[in-house]
């Protein structure tokens, strides 16, 4: 783990994870539609992010960039759950050996989820079947993780960056334009 940078991450992450997950709550009953869009834009963005490969850095980033990144990151955790697009982006970049890189993120998405799950445990939005849904899912990742490694699909990377690519835009798409017709209505 990048313990420097993985320090300025969570500082700047997680209370703003805070404010992220506050304006999901106001929002949520009032500004749906708001959110929808937000959420389309912000997976319409993330798939841009597999169609364009970051050019690497010569030298680490300024610790403010690492607080920057972290602060959107966690806007990002708190509004949508998803506020992995801006420190992959981020770190990618980055000089660092990518086992470095993963170990780093792995650490700072697992610390903003944990964070998150106790908000919303708190604040009794827990939805009653995500427990049964936790206990089903864990053996169908597991397998599907196994059957993957063990017998990888005969696609090259680029095939599948694309197909990934495709299906987040269309994804981000069917959420977006639904919403942004609802409010021109």
């Amino acid at each position: 783990v990048a313990r420097r940078e993985l320090r300025l991450i969570l500082v700047s992450s997680l209370p703003s994870l805070f404010v992220g997950y506050a304006v999901l709550e106001w929002m949520a009953d009032t500004r749906a539609d708001l959110l929808k869009i937000g959420l389309g834009l912000v997976i319409m963005l993330s798939s841009l992010q597999l169609a364009i490969r970051p050019s690497g850095l010569a030298k680490p980033s300024p610790g403010a960039s690492f607080v920057g990144f972290g602060v959107i990151s966690g806007l990002m955790s708190g509004l949508f759950a998803t506020g992995g697009p801006p420190l992959v982006y981020h770190l990618f970049r980055q000089p660092m050996p990518h086992e470095r890189i993963r170990e780093t993120l792995v650490t700072a998405f697992g610390a903003a989820q944990a964070v998150r799950i106790v908000l919303v445990v708190a604040g009794g939005n827990l939805p009653a079947l995500s427990p049964v849904a936790l206990i089903l899912a864990v053996p169908i990742v597991i397998l599907s993780t196994y059957a993957a490694r063990r017998w990888p699909p005969a696609l090259s990377q680029r095939t599948v960056r694309r197909s990934v690519f495709v299906l987040l835009f269309l994804s981000g798409l069917s959420l977006t334009l639904p919403a942004a017709m609802h409010i021109a209505a």
